[in-house]
């Protein structure tokens, strides 16, 4: 049991690094730093995008308008991090006895 704590563990630590991919890569898109027009960074938005959106859409609806700031990623980023510290401390002790 303790190979799945770690397995969860670090895919909540996977996703979180492709959250914060997705919002660096955004920032260079609005301020034109990287060039959507490249196949090859067109492709990687579009993966971050795909990976991020499900879990950040129904976040960013709950969220008041902020005037263009969109702060959806550190909610999400707050909520893994939150969940990962519960499993460790509440339910994988139980496991590594």
């Amino acid at each position: 049991m303790l190979s799945l704590a770690v397995l969860i563990d670090k895919i909540i630590d996977i996703y979180t690094w492709i959250v914060i991919a997705s919002a660096i890569m955004s920032w260079l898109v609005a301020f034109g730093v990287v060039n959507v027009r490249n196949r090859f960074i067109s492709v990687v938005v579009d993966m971050l995008f795909r990976l991020t959106e499900p879990v950040l859409r129904p976040i960013r609806r709950m969220l008041p308008n902020l005037g263009g700031v969109d702060i959806s990623p550190v909610i999400l980023l707050l909520g893994l991090f939150f969940i990962r510290s519960l499993l460790w401390e509440y339910v994988w002790p139980s496991f590594v006895r």
